[in-house]
């Protein structure tokens, strides 16, 4: 396939993830895209991924991404992003939490490095339910709120974790509160956790009786309005501690939330974009009838606090658009405003229609339009082109100095609302 013909702008067709917590109606308010037998509708996934991969019209015939951009990869990616990463190295989502997903902690590129060669040396099947590593790459994300989207992100203060479970006052859990109230350090909060997860038996069901005592009587406090919802959906896990001991978050349309290694985090409920670099490890804290590896969560959890006020990206404007910064190579994400934007491809890009359409033009090709709910694959031989935009449109990554994501479209301008006063594979 000449280059000529490559340099061009792919219609995406991309595959819908029908996990249990997804929303059965959430992808047919916000897009149009139907859902007849009203199955959960999870996420909607843009890109190469092996379980999950879009398709585009290759030559009239609809081919896999991951198939277009093999033995192309300097043309597709671009000569930087293929030398560094070998192939597309992020996955862009429409996530639709109906239900809260579990608690998780994603490995650095070094644990994940390490731990899957461990796990292979050890024989353990790569798709064995109690394996930890599925792939050798960490999984730093980034989340683009499009509804109200309420999520945990991350540990509270030493001293707010304290004055939550003093309310609770349940007597198993006395002597680890006590405990930890004497060494409040990380390595402190470490122990609390895992005597947290270990719980079993009468002291786990005396303790949760007593979560629920609380959070009945002091429903009208967004933590325990939260708890008493997860009991709702996960009766007896360990997880419904959670909110007592991460922040939690509500973020407005617009706001974006970036999730690190290392750190604890679930999202609850609501809609957003979600970029993130292309790996499956997740190692689970609870809300999940899945495998918890305790000791291996923690050696890869950062167990300080993360304050409140650093929980938001604070984009940075330039030129019409909000660029949403994060601290690794994979990806970034940036919004732009309404009207018309001349762009140039250095990497691979992929363009989201929201709520508008937006028509993208090249020199001597005919326009691509997209409707709201449609996609678009850009390769980095595109080149100079031109959007215009009938609202705005969001999401592009970089790698190094090129461009290398996703752009959307949505009816309203994106900047930020005002922040919260204080928050691959199925997760």
């Amino acid at each position: 396939m000449s280059i000529m013909y490559l340099s061009t702008a792919f219609l995406m067709r991309n595959p819908i993830q029908e996990y249990d917590w997804g929303s059965r109606d959430a992808l047919t308010r916000l897009f149009g895209i139907t859902n007849p037998e009203r199955k959960p509708q999870a996420e909607l996934w843009m890109g190469a991924h092996p379980n999950g991969c879009s398709q585009v019209e290759v030559a009239g015939l609809p081919t896999p991404l991951s198939e277009l951009i093999a033995g192309r990869g300097v043309a597709i990616l671009g000569e930087s992003t293929y030398a560094r990463f070998g192939g597309l190295p992020f996955l862009f989502k429409v996530l639709c939490a109906e239900k809260a997903l579990s608690i998780q902690v994603h490995p650095s590129k070094a644990q994940a490095e390490a731990g899957f060669a461990r796990e292979v040396a050890e024989g353990i099947a790569i798709d064995a339910p109690y394996r930890n590593y599925r792939d050798d790459n960490h999984k730093p994300e980034l989340v683009f709120a499009l509804t109200p989207y309420q999520a945990m992100n991350g540990f509270r203060d030493f001293a707010a974790i304290l004055v939550l479970f003093e309310r609770v006052a349940a007597a198993s859990l006395a002597p680890l509160v006590e405990a930890f109230a004497a060494d409040q350090s990380e390595g402190g909060l470490a122990r609390f956790f895992r005597a947290l997860l270990t719980l079993e038996g009468e002291s786990k069901e005396t303790a949760l009786a007593a979560l629920r005592v609380c959070a009945e009587r002091d429903r009208q406090d967004e933590t325990f309005a939260l708890v008493l919802d997860l009991f709702t959906q996960y009766p007896g896990d360990v997880g419904l501690f959670a909110p007592l001991l991460l922040n939690v978050v509500t973020l407005h349309p617009g706001q974006a939330m970036y999730l690190d290694a290392g750190t604890p985090h679930a999202y609850v409920h609501g809609t957003g974009l979600e970029i993130m670099a292309n790996s499956d490890n997740v190692l689970r804290a609870g809300l999940t009838a899945k495998h918890l590896d305790v000791d291996e969560l923690l050696a890869c959890t950062k167990c300080r606090p993360k304050p409140v006020e650093t929980l938001l990206i604070s984009p940075r404007a330039e030129e019409g658009a909000q660029h949403f910064d994060v601290p690794v190579p994979d990806f970034t994400f940036s919004v732009y405003g309404e009207g018309e934007h001349r762009l140039v491809t250095t990497s691979a890009e992929i363009l989201f229609a929201i709520n508008g359409s937006l028509s993208l033009h090249r020199d001597g090709q005919p326009p691509l339009v997209l409707d709201r709910g449609q996609s678009a694959f850009l390769p980095a031989c595109l080149g100079p082109y031109e959007v215009q935009a009938q609202g705005s449109f969001a999401a592009q990554a970089t790698v190094e100095s090129g461009r290398l994501g996703a752009a959307c479209l949505i009816s309203e301008p994106c900047a930020p609302s005002p922040g919260p006063a204080a928050s691959a594979r199925e997760r």
